[in-house]
């Protein structure tokens, strides 16, 4: 695909987004950046919810992992799917009930000030990590289609990324979001569908035998069952139920959306369908995988290396040399190379769509967190102030977000998805053992405590992951999470001060 023609694509694509951005940033105050003044369909919540969940990560990271996962990540799928729905019936009454801006907002009300803001540090710590891993990934794909030709720097192709999130977001917020999400999500899950079906069609291979195929194949393992392994079934399953209870549930950016519906009601509707759709998106994205391994043994351009130097080696039409590549670089590779103008426009598309669902959404909630959480916003009455305020930090987090980002540069990284969920379980371990404790035990806590105890479960958890493989034969997988949730809630227990004062949420 030309360079120009991408570019110009891309042009025309972020041209779309700013005129949404700016039909639903007009007359836009406080509460239509936090809350979309809780006034959003929640059919378009639960379809904008699919991109925002799938991102840059699933439409390249999860294809290229099939070959060495087969489809493994099925297993934590499934577990995503009943994670979702113990959101839909336990938190999501608790958080429509309070009322809450922050979900974090409940730590306060249940422990103390100290409790509340090591919860909104958390998550502040968690979603960095997470945006910018997910935004480095995509900017990787970027330099691949465009940047490279023109003689860009990678710095300044994840500069001008960001840059242009900010731009969409800083007015309307969250309600901007609801709206590009949508958009997003449908060009993410056409850019899939589409990048199957020509595959098929270079194979001649019609939907029938393309479903034989990948039937047949060793890739279309779903289930393990060797419990000393990572990928052994239930420790997917119920890594996957809990890293989505965490990772959404727990998450002020995937909560927001859900706050931004017109009553609990019409959130956990939102959360039903949007499950569904999640599990049949995460099977098309797997097939998808499938179906580029076995295009490329059949045409004879790809090699499974899968060592510690070299994971594929993939034949360059334009120089006819075998050139080492990460499984991440599988989609970009053949989409672009491969498969013709079509296919790398609706790829170049599909995977624009897929970072910037995640990455707006993160800004935005990163904003939200700092402000209503660490400034205390919901106090201050100074609404002019306030406005100055809030735009310097949502710029300020744009700032961070590219230094994190140049730092994942330098590092040697794995599939992405992987190191996504592995920070996770170190980051979100203590929300899941705060929240958890606050919800299922009537016990106080000594707030000046929780701070310590939120630093020290994970630094524990990492050096028993670490230790498990020598002493026990043991490998922690995403697992760790519980671990860590297991130290939070024991560290609690041993602080606890009786139950005098009522709950936030009995």
């Amino acid at each position: 695909m030309n360079p120009t023609t991408t570019l110009l694509l891309i042009a025309g694509y972020f041209g779309l987004l700013f005129i949404i951005s700016y039909f639903t940033g007009r007359k836009a105050d406080e509460q239509t950046f936090f809350t979309a003044n809780r006034n959003a369909p929640w059919y378009l919540v639960a379809f904008g919810m699919i991109g925002a969940s799938l991102s840059g990560v699933t439409f390249i990271s999860v294809p290229g992992a099939v070959g060495e996962q087969a489809f493994a990540y099925l297993q934590f799928v499934l577990g995503n799917w009943v994670g979702y729905w113990l959101i839909a019936l336990l938190l999501l009454p608790l958080y429509y009930r309070l009322r809450l801006t922050s979900i974090y907002g409940y730590l306060e009300q249940r422990f103390g000030q100290r409790a509340y803001k090591s919860g909104a540090v958390l998550f502040l710590l968690s979603r960095i990590i997470g945006a910018s891993l997910r935004l480095y990934l995509v900017a990787l794909v970027l330099q691949l289609a465009v940047c490279d030709h023109f003689g860009v720097p990678f710095w300044l192709t994840v500069l001008i990324s960001i840059l242009l999130i900010y731009l969409y977001t800083f007015r309307g917020g969250i309600k901007t979001v609801v709206w590009t999400d949508t958009l997003q999500t449908l060009c993410m899950l056409l850019g899939a569908g589409l990048a199957v079906y020509f595959i098929g069609e270079q194979l001649h291979w019609g939907p029938g035998e393309m479903i034989q195929q990948v039937k047949e194949s060793k890739y279309a393992q779903v289930f393990f069952w060797d419990w000393r392994a990572g990928n052994f079934f239930f420790k997917q399953f119920f890594a996957g139920m809990f890293i989505s209870i965490v990772m959404t549930g727990l998450d002020q950016d995937m909560m927001q959306k859900n706050l931004t519906c017109r009553t609990l009601r019409d959130a956990q509707k939102n959360v039903f369908w949007f499950s569904g759709i999640f599990v049949l998106a995460n099977v098309l994205f797997l097939s998808l995988g499938a179906l580029l391994y076995l295009y490329g043994q059949e045409m004879g351009i790809v090699k499974e290396i899968f060592d510690s130097s070299c994971k594929l080696e993939i034949l360059d039409p334009s120089t006819g040399e075998w050139l080492c590549q990460k499984t991440d670089q599988l989609f970009p590779f053949i989409a672009l190379k491969y498969l013709g103008p079509a296919a790398a426009v609706v790829f170049v598309l599909g995977v624009i769509a897929a970072a910037y669902s995640s990455a707006d959404s993160a800004l935005t909630a990163l904003t939200t967190s700092f402000c209503v959480d660490i400034l205390n916003f919901e106090k201050r009455s100074d609404q002019q102030r306030k406005e100055r305020i809030r735009y310097g930090v949502h710029i300020s987090f744009a700032g961070l977000l590219f230094g994190v980002i140049m730092v994942f540069h330098l590092m040697d990284n794995e599939a992405v998805v992987w190191e996504i969920f592995k920070a996770a379980g170190y980051t979100y371990g203590p929300l899941l053992g705060l929240f958890a404790f606050g919800m299922f035990t009537r016990w106080q806590v000594q707030d000046k405590a929780v701070p310590y105890i939120c630093l020290f479960s994970p630094v524990l958890s990492y050096l028993i992951q670490k230790v498990s493989p020598m002493l026990l034969g043991y490998t922690f997988g995403f697992e760790v999470l519980l671990l860590n949730a297991a130290l939070t809630i024991l560290g609690l227990w041993l602080v606890r001060t009786g139950t005098d004062k009522p709950q936030a949420a009995s």
